[in-house]
């Protein structure tokens, strides 16, 4: 069966969060039967194969050029980056990390920080030099990942500090330009708009500087006035080790590789706990035959 460009939304809508909340939530997704019917990828796998192998097949088709999705560079950047020069036990992922008006795509921490902004075949570049200034004020690094269609603009739209990385033709992450690692860059007054106040506490706690005693209606304007003055370095070196800490992915290890890999990008993207994992896994384990009659 052959897909072309104005298929892609409807497989790329199975790997939406509505359809892992009916995982999560009931062990089961009437919208994932209406997309498989309406896109008929069920086609591409036999009946015996699981949701699972359905999910492999879309994102097969999906990661072709020419198809690309937010998604498959974001899967990509799990698997190639996350959990193949890092792991779950030693780095953090975040996704859609607001930063004033913008949302970097990927973060991953380390031991620094690293954006990662996503231009694939279907986004346009209008928006990337307000995008990038956002994220160079919080982030220690920051990298631009985009279609090879879009590598030349990228190259010479883009700072000098900001890294470009193409994902190719052969699935490849190739880097065409080395990100700058700058924390000294970095804002410690928008460091602190990402930051939960339980998080901005515990940075003060471990610089050995007072919590603010003031009610809970003024603590982060006060927050903001001692952020205001912190080294960004420092500031941003303790928002690192926080954030890994608070927003830790360890527990998920176990559970995001006994997954497929089409779906890890997705698992990581979701909240969970130990009970709506286990619904996750059988849905995913469900027969397709017996997917289809979801309701």
């Amino acid at each position: 069966m052959e897909y072309h460009k104005g298929d892609a939304f409807l497989l790329s809508r199975l790997f939406t969060a509505a359809v892992f909340r009916d995982f999560g939530r009931y062990g089961r997704s009437p919208l994932f039967t209406r997309l498989v019917q309406q896109s008929q990828i069920g086609l591409l796998v036999p009946k015996e194969s699981s949701v699972g192998a359905v999910f492999d097949a879309a994102y097969h088709v999906l990661k072709q050029t020419g198809m690309r999705d937010e998604y498959v560079y974001r899967n990509a950047l799990t698997e190639k980056i996350l959990l193949g020069r890092h792991s779950l036990n030693t780095a953090t992922m975040l996704r859609e990390v607001r930063t004033g008006a913008s949302k970097a795509d990927v973060v991953v921490l380390n031991g620094t920080s690293t954006a990662y902004e996503i231009k694939s075949e279907r986004d346009s570049l209008a928006r990337l030099d307000n995008q990038l200034n956002s994220y160079r004020n919080v982030f220690a690094a920051v990298n631009v990942v985009a279609s090879p269609l879009h590598v030349r603009d990228v190259l010479a739209k883009v700072p000098d500090d900001v890294g470009v990385i193409s994902l190719s033709t052969r699935f490849t992450l190739q880097t065409e330009r080395e990100a700058q690692n700058r924390p000294d860059r970095t804002s410690p007054l928008l460091v602190l708009e990402l930051l939960r106040v339980d998080e901005a506490l515990a940075i003060l706690k471990a610089l050995d500087i007072n919590a603010p005693e003031v009610p809970n209606t003024q603590i982060r304007s006060e927050l903001g006035r001692i952020f205001a003055a912190l080294d960004p370095e420092v500031a941003h070196g303790q928002m690192v080790r926080t954030l890994k800490e608070s927003r830790s992915q360890a527990a998920l290890a176990g559970f995001v590789g006994s997954m497929p890999s089409s779906l890890r990008a997705a698992f990581l993207g979701m909240k969970s706990d130990a009970k709506s994992r286990i619904r996750v896994k059988e849905a995913v384990e469900t027969p397709l035959a017996e997917a289809l009659a979801w309701k």
